[in-house]
């Protein structure tokens, strides 16, 4: 068996929100997985393959940016970009979600088209990881004339999940409802547009409209790019048990105002955070960390509890084996500390202070695949293999 000790941890974020930091200062990996967190002289790493001496930085579980707009490959065309997933790993990045395909030229809209697409592109990103990193790909867009058992055999091939709804041709709650119930009794996680129109062919979505169409996400609150009004998204948190997706290329205002009003409806839980790029706004590898920080800093949302929004949140929303530091979890983790000439003295203190932590290594499966950040400053601390 395969070992890997990370030993000296200054603080270590569990992913948990109800828990979200865990005493000790060590975690030991085992073949891909976690296996022990806790004290160093606790954890039994006899024969550790691979030993990482954390300086007193902090540890966290590799961030998830719950809404990525992927073709295939690491390339889009959108903003012609080439390596921008693998430059969200850089920022700490460890698993992507696929929104929708929506930007291949001459996406198909058919059913059979449809359904090749989402397929293909599930396939591919479960044979590919970008800088290491996992894509769940494939999330297929809701288009007219699929049937419930388009649904069975997508679950089948693989797609886990639906894109945001409002890109497609499907555009009403009665039209979606029945396609998100389908999805939802295959086990497919379903997300929904939330606000103004956010490309050619998209449409304005309500609050009532998403209450109608009854999805498990509602999809950037914030605006992608433009914003539901206050009264909507207050809806949203107090009429449904729906996730609550803040975003990077959104509505700063209104991100702020919402996860103030989430903070007082206790509905922490329900926030989980994503880029929504690339998109006309561009492509920012750092944009996952730049809304922790923003909420952090800017709401009474506590810095371990962003974290958590963006990693074990996530994981539950879409029933994903990692996101929290616990026993069976996949080693996907992140090394931060306080960047270079910030007021904080750690990664978490940083981040209350508006700044962007710095990412020293980042491990997926138990596998250094960063080994020092090019896109964040550098770290304080600065962690080793001894």
């Amino acid at each position: 068996m395969s070992k890997v000790l990370l030993k000296n941890i200054g603080i270590i974020v569990s992913g948990d929100i109800a828990n979200p930091i865990l005493k000790g200062n060590a975690i030991l990996i085992e073949d891909g997985k976690i296996k022990q967190s806790g004290a160093e002289g606790d954890l039994d790493a006899a024969g550790a393959k691979m030993i990482i001496d954390c300086d007193g930085a902090t540890v966290t579980p590799g961030l998830f940016d719950s809404h990525c707009h992927v073709v295939l490959g690491d390339y889009t065309p959108r903003q012609k970009q080439t390596g921008f997933l693998e430059s969200e790993v850089h920022g700490g990045v460890t698993t992507f979600i696929s929104a929708g395909e929506v930007h291949l030229p001459g996406r198909p809209k058919d059913p059979v088209g449809t359904k090749a697409l989402a397929i293909l592109a599930a396939k591919s990103f479960a044979n590919f990881r970008p800088g290491g990193g996992k894509v769940v790909g494939g999330a297929v867009i809701l288009e007219k004339g699929l049937v419930k058992a388009d649904f069975e055999e997508l679950a089948k091939e693989g797609v886990r999940t639906v894109g945001e709804i409002g890109l497609g041709t499907i555009k009403n709650p009665e039209d979606a409802a029945p396609m998100v119930q389908w999805a939802k009794e295959c086990g497919m996680t379903v997300m929904m547009h939330t606000g103004g129109t956010s490309i050619p062919g998209s449409s304005t979505v309500t609050a009532e409209m998403v209450i109608q169409a009854n999805p498990d996400i509602a999809s950037h609150i914030n605006g992608g790019p433009t914003a539901v009004a206050m009264d909507e998204v207050k809806r949203l948190v107090t009429e449904t048990d729906l996730a609550l997706e803040f975003v990077h290329c959104g509505n700063p205002k209104v991100a702020v105002e919402a996860a103030n009003f989430c903070v007082e409806q206790n509905a922490l839980g329900r926030m989980i955070i994503g880029n929504d790029a690339p998109s006309g706004t561009g492509v920012v590898p750092l944009g996952v960390l730049r809304v922790i920080s923003h909420l952090a800093s800017l709401t009474a949302i506590k810095p371990e509890e962003a974290i958590c929004m963006a990693t074990g949140n996530t994981a539950r929303v879409h029933k994903l084996p990692r996101g929290v530091i616990a026993e069976g979890k996949d080693a996907d983790l992140v090394i931060m500390d306080a960047p270079m000439g910030s007021v904080g003295e750690d990664a978490l203190s940083a981040i209350k202070a508006g700044d962007v932590p710095a990412v020293a290594m980042v491990l997926v499966d138990g596998e250094i695949v960063v080994a020092k950040s090019r896109n964040t400053p550098p770290p304080v601390r600065k962690p080793r293999i001894v």
